[in-house]
């Protein structure tokens, strides 16, 4: 599951054009802690992985790797 978290982190914020630090403003949090994420030195509490899925489009599961269909 982290690889895929990874891997989908990353996807998906080229995919829509973001920066980390956008990704962060807009999930409230610092870069670091968005790079820690995108890194997996770090797994996002459950509001944060929200925050991320709304920025996106796409559902927790598809983050995740429970799923492929964003």
């Amino acid at each position: 599951m982290r690889h895929i978290l990874v891997e989908r982190l990353k996807q998906c914020r080229k995919e829509k054009g973001y920066t980390q630090l956008q990704a962060a403003i807009y999930c409230d949090i610092t870069e670091k802690t968005y790079q820690n994420y995108e890194l997996m030195t770090r797994e996002p509490k459950i509001e944060i992985l929200i925050r991320i899925a709304d920025l996106y489009n796409v559902t927790i599961d598809y983050l995740v790797g429970r799923t492929d269909s964003k």
